[in-house]
């Protein structure tokens, strides 16, 4: 299935998909499919005209392929402008993943600050991409192409702070407008930035993740390629702290996310 199928299957059904093993991240479903899924649930019980702001997310466990999830989206507070939503994820009755999201109508200010500028960077043609390689690249890179032009590919002893480039779905049957969905899957795409300093394999995930979206959002396709950079703050201890940006092909910035991540080496 596809990424938009997926989409399509929570929009009829939220209390029951499942996820193909395509899908997969090592011995889970791809965090940024989850965070996908459970967003468009809880977009569904929003008012129109309040577009998502923030969303907390919390990987509480793996989500398995080929068994059914839940998605369970809940209106904490409807104020005049913002409604706050919670959202639980359960797989055979255990909650699997957490997300608070935060979906605000626009009002008039006096504040006016310019976003951060994109770093400039080699364009998409001349940057490699990484392949999807079956039993050594995870499942779901065969959907999404990142091509490096910032930092090291993973496992390749690179100690940079900073990694990304550019990236895009791929596989996809049509064009369709860029949601925050997509964005989603976009930014989770990427790999821990802390990857690259290990000279071999090791497996690595995303413990907490929180993710802005700058509204409103820009007008752009599944063909655009998005530009993504993220940057260590601290490693040590088997966790990393990564703060990252993704903008869209003319320099506009789109989201900010920050992720907690694990490492086993």
């Amino acid at each position: 299935m596809t990424f938009s199928e997926l989409l399509d299957a929570v929009r009829r059904d939220p209390d029951g998909v499942v996820i193909p093993p395509t899908w997969g991240q090592g011995r889970a479903s791809f965090g940024g499919l989850v965070a996908a899924l459970a967003f468009e649930a809880m977009r569904a019980k929003v008012p129109p005209g309040r577009p998502v702001r923030s969303l907390a997310i919390t990987f509480v466990g793996p989500v398995a392929a080929e068994v059914p999830v839940s998605f369970q989206a809940e209106v904490l507070r409807e104020g005049k402008a913002v409604s706050q939503m919670c959202l639980r994820a359960v797989q055979d009755g255990q909650v699997v993943t957490m997300v608070q999201g935060s979906f605000g109508a626009s009002r008039d200010s006096l504040i006016d600050v310019a976003p951060l500028p994109a770093p400039q960077l080699k364009p998409a043609e001349q940057c490699t991409e990484l392949p999807y390689v079956r039993n050594v690249t995870p499942e779901f890179t065969r959907f999404l192409a990142m091509r490096w032009a910032l930092g090291g590919m993973p496992f390749t002893n690179n100690p940079s702070r900073q990694m990304g480039g550019w990236v895009r779905l791929r596989g996809e049957n049509e064009v369709q407008a860029l949601s925050e969905a997509h964005l989603l899957a976009l930014v989770d795409a990427w790999p821990p930035a802390v990857l690259p300093h290990l000279k071999s394999p090791a497996p690595g995930s995303s413990l907490t993740w929180t993710i802005e979206f700058v509204q409103p959002l820009q007008s752009l396709n599944t063909e655009h390629w998005c530009l993504y950079r993220a940057e260590i703050e601290h490693a040590r201890d088997g966790y990393g702290h990564v703060a990252a940006a993704l903008w869209s092909p003319s320099g506009e910035l789109i989201a900010l996310s920050r992720q907690t991540v694990t490492v086993f080496a």
